[in-house]
């Protein structure tokens, strides 16, 4: 069994962003500028925005923080992403998640200029990735398909099996493994819900992405000798022995599950560092203009 290290990964990734981040300076050019914004207090959320902004530091961008009360209304937050939309100077954009009630996500997200989409989430840029067109992809999906990648994991023929069919994971990385690219050319089953007898598709499984947020919903019964395991869940379960109260926890029964696995993803250290890693190599690639010249 091997451990797909993601903190590793991330920093191998963060690395060669700064690197032609310091050359772009270097030849005159401007640095990459990333804005956030933020409503409300949630403290996980600020956790993970703030993350974000110390990212941005170590690789040599630009960014930009905006921190409202959740009594913002709509409209002026519509107004003030137009704002970001004409401003030259921002290359990427994204709104936190969640966002208060009374906040339409729908229109915040289909506001948003798809050029500076950089977590992937407009339209165009979900119709373009399905369509095989150059796109900004979410960040998570994207940070999976790196780490099939760099540990040279093959994919082609084989039979993937996703469970969780969220906009956010659960699709898009559905549809990235079956697309005609290195990795994919898997054939893809994704699960849900509804699925009637779960673990007759996972034992199927020779890469098996689990991203549902059940902690330890997937047991060792569940999964066949052999499989990769990719687990994006990262749940907060109590934990009296930490000093905080409490542990991450993925979805899959690490403990029991891991010796049977050829590859897994730890939690933490897994897919969670590569997400704001790959929403980097968005915004570069928006500075760039890579994907939209």
């Amino acid at each position: 069994m091997i451990l797909l290290d993601g903190k590793k990964t991330s920093e191998a990734i963060q690395s060669e962003i700064a690197a032609e981040v310091a050359d772009i300076k270097k030849h005159g050019g401007k640095a990459p500028h990333l804005a956030a914004i933020l409503v409300g207090q949630d403290g996980g959320s600020m956790t993970y925005v703030n993350n974000k902004v110390l990212a941005c530091e170590r690789v040599g961008f630009d960014s930009t923080l905006l921190h409202y009360e959740d009594t913002i209304t709509e409209e002026e937050l519509l107004n003030k992403i137009k704002e970001i939309n004409q401003d030259p100077n921002i290359d990427g954009l994204i709104v936190q998640l969640p966002l208060p009630k009374h906040i339409n996500g729908n229109k915040v997200l289909e506001v948003m200029d798809y050029k500076k989409d950089v977590d992937g989430f407009h339209p165009v840029n979900v119709g373009r990735m399905v369509a095989g067109l150059p796109a900004y992809l979410p960040a998570t999906p994207y940070g999976i398909m790196q780490l099939l990648e760099r540990y040279n994991i093959e994919t082609k023929g084989k039979h993937c099996v996703v469970i969780g069919r969220s906009n956010i994971v659960g699709t898009p990385i559905s549809i990235l493994m079956s697309k005609c690219t290195i990795p994919g050319e898997s054939t893809v089953t994704i699960c849900h819900r509804n699925t009637v007898n779960l673990p007759m598709h996972t034992r199927m499984a020779d890469i098996l992405i689990v991203a549902v947020g059940k902690p330890g919903m997937v047991t060792a019964d569940m999964v066949k000798e052999g499989a990769v395991v990719i687990d994006v869940g990262t749940t907060r379960v109590p934990d009296a022995t930490r000093e905080r109260g409490w542990r991450l926890r993925g979805d899959v029964d690490f403990e029991n599950v891991a010796p049977k696995c050829s590859y897994i993803t730890p939690v933490p250290g897994g897919v969670g560092p590569l997400t704001i890693s790959m929403l980097l190599k968005n915004t570069l690639k928006a500075a760039k203009k890579e994907v939209y010249g």
